[in-house]
């Protein structure tokens, strides 16, 4: 699947920030969006008009523009540690699948990218589930203050499990994702006609898209069941919003294909598949965008503009290399020259 490549041209906390700044910006442009999947997986949208906009124009009515970006704060403040846990995971995961040869498999690696996605949600699920709760609760009316408030609340009144609860599902649904990134895999020189290794960068930012499409489509079952276990709750109004009762898992599961149907397993899925192309479009925007300063003030291109490379500067070179060369003939350059007879 594309993914950024690494760039040993750019330090490792300047990698982070890049991507946490094209995270945030993605995060923040489609939160709306986000809004309306959400609201459509727990049930709240039964009884009114569906769709992303008739959603989003109700809750802008019924609570202000402010509601459609609920709960994206704590998405935002939960890209940085999840992103810091998934790359030192993927990396143990990689080394794990290696043979010794040095060699891993495109399935391996895939397999790699999937567990190392399970253990950031997992490590980071409490805020996942708080930012579910941020975005049932009416914010004219909340039940929670805050990302620390709802923290503390849900502890003393449901328990510390209670934060974990549709974790399961998590595991589960990283089965279908991963068998859905193999798909797009498999099948990208058919669709494409040509060899990986010379997809363009547009090709590589549909195949992207593609592989999101068709992942969260096959497990986006398993997550509407998380998102109703996750916002139910008997201390809050109409049980969180949820509307289907349940006691389990797989009871939700039962309960949703009697009232709904089999289809009702993937409300919400419009609104997911609409924020796909802008998501990951803001995202590989930015991402360059920033790199591209980054490499500027690294001394590797000549303008964050554009990519033209800097006369004379050898680009294999790391940056801390760099700058003790420059360094170097910097002071060679400014060393007194010895008098000669």
């Amino acid at each position: 699947m594309a993914t950024w490549r690494r760039d040993g041209r750019l330090t490792g906390v300047q990698r982070l920030l890049c991507a946490g700044l094209a995270g945030t910006l993605s995060l923040s442009l489609t939160a709306p969006l986000e809004l309306a999947t959400v609201l459509a997986q727990v049930g709240v949208v039964r009884g009114h008009a569906r769709g992303p906009w008739a959603t989003g124009h109700r809750v802008w009515r019924a609570e202000g523009l402010r509601a459609l970006w609920k709960g994206n704060a704590v998405a935002c403040l939960r890209l940085f540690p999840c992103s810091a846990v998934q790359l030192a995971a993927y990396r143990k995961f990689v080394v794990l699948f290696t043979d010794d040869l040095g060699h891993i498999s495109q399935w391996s690696s895939i397999m790699a990218g999937s567990l190392a996605g399970m253990v950031s949600t997992i490590v980071t699920y409490p805020t996942d589930l708080i930012k579910t709760r941020l975005i049932m609760q009416n914010i004219l009316e909340p039940s929670y203050r805050g990302l620390l408030h709802a923290f503390s609340t849900i502890y003393q009144q449901e328990g510390f499990l209670a934060l974990y609860r549709g974790v399961s599902l998590t595991v589960v649904g990283a089965l279908p994702f991963s068998a859905g990134s193999l798909l797009v895999y498999m099948n990208l020189e058919k669709i494409w006609n040509g060899p990986r290794d010379q997809f363009s960068l547009p090709q590589n930012f549909a195949n992207v898209c593609l592989a999101a499409a068709v992942t969260q489509t096959l497990s986006f079952p398993f997550e509407t069941v998380k998102r109703k276990m996750q916002a139910q709750s008997p201390y809050l109004p109409h049980s969180g919003g949820v509307d289907v009762h349940f006691s389990g898992a797989v009871d939700c599961f039962r309960q949703i294909v009697k009232a709904q149907g089999v289809l009702g397993l993937w409300n919400g899925l419009t609104a997911n598949l609409l924020k796909i192309v802008p998501y990951f479009g803001i995202m590989f925007s930015t991402f360059e965008f920033c790199k591209r300063i980054c490499l500027y003030q690294n001394g590797y291109i000549l303008s964050p503009l554009s990519y033209k490379l800097t006369p004379g500067v050898d680009q294999s070179l790391q940056p801390q290399e760099l700058r003790e060369l420059k360094k170097f003939f910097k002071t060679r350059k400014l060393k007194p020259k010895k008098p000669t007879l």
